[in-house]
């Protein structure tokens, strides 16, 4: 069994093999989103704000920060985002760059062990992302495409996490602190997008050994009924072995289909969390007193 386990300054999350589904909260995130990014250039994290209560209300387990706009000072905006976010909710986050000196910003500030998103299989990325992913104590998104793209071959995939895997152990990374995405494709444009994530996702439970996150709304990408899909995609993946996913924690649709695989896989003893969320009493009787709901038949006249 292998755990990942992030955390704030005061609460942990532990995406693991026999747990439950760890929802990332994808809202934090400007790219498409060109009012976001304006404000925050202007310095109004409002939308950050509510965007970060929103997702935690809504059942997100950890939310994911990235300030990527273009000509903007990245690296300042993202820690203050994070130091942001941090004030607000204890839970922990997923710093999201492309830029290296933009993950270290924000690993600086944070508080906390964090999960970076991410790494690629280039080896100059290697050598500057996990040297940072080590000196901060951090875990570490490991996606698996290089400089020669993403293959739609599974097996070219897995070979590039498994490189990924072992060069995090060379500069000391376990394993446990490696979460692999393995890419999800919009399946509107190849078709067997799906199978190939099921079958990869399969191969890096069993062999590497390794937890698996994704940008799950890629899947439906161009498609209408996009919640439908994705939330498909979702409980097909978790019965493959994912364990966490990026993903919308607003859409309710997505979230319902995410925790009752989570009950039908065993990773809700006793269905508490699925009864805590959805449980409903019953209507008020005509004096205002709890209703029974059914009829009582105890005491039946005899026949």
């Amino acid at each position: 069994m292998t755990d990942t386990v992030i955390s704030s300054a005061t609460k942990e999350v532990v995406i693991g093999f026999d747990r439950p589904f760890v929802i990332i909260g994808e809202r934090i995130n400007p790219t498409g989103r060109k009012i976001m990014a304006a404000e925050m250039i202007a310095g109004d994290f409002s939308r950050v704000q509510s965007d970060a209560l929103a997702q935690i209300a809504a059942g997100a387990h950890m939310l994911d920060v990235n300030a990527g706009i273009p000509l903007a000072d990245e690296p300042a905006l993202l820690a203050h985002c994070i130091q942001l976010v941090q004030s607000l909710t204890d839970v922990p986050l997923s710093i999201d760059s492309s830029i290296v000196a933009a993950l270290e910003a924000g690993l600086k500030v944070y508080k906390g062990k964090a999960l970076v998103n991410s790494v690629t299989g280039e080896d100059d990325r290697l050598e500057t992302v996990l040297p940072l992913v080590k000196k901060y104590g951090a875990a570490v998104v490991a996606i698996s495409n290089d400089e020669t793209g993403i293959s739609e071959d599974p097996d070219v995939r897995f070979e590039v996490a498994k490189k990924i895997v072992q060069r995090a152990a060379d500069y000391g990374i376990p394993a446990c602190d490696v979460v692999v995405d393995p890419l999800v494709m919009p399946v509107g444009a190849i078709n067997t997008a799906g199978v190939q994530v099921m079958r990869l996702v399969h191969r890096l439970r069993t062999e590497l050994k390794v937890n698996t996150t994704c940008g799950a709304s890629n899947v439906s990408f161009g498609l209408p009924e996009r919640n439908g899909i994705n939330a498909a995609f979702l409980t097909m993946a978790m019965g493959s072995g994912m364990t966490s996913a990026i993903t919308n924690p607003l859409h309710e649709e997505v979230v319902r289909a995410i925790m009752g695989a989570d009950v039908m896989m065993g990773h809700d003893p006793d269905c508490a969390r699925w009864i805590r969320k959805f449980r409903q009493d019953p209507p008020a009787g005509a004096d205002g007193a709890p209703g029974r709901g059914r009829r009582d038949t105890s005491r039946r006249r005899p026949s």
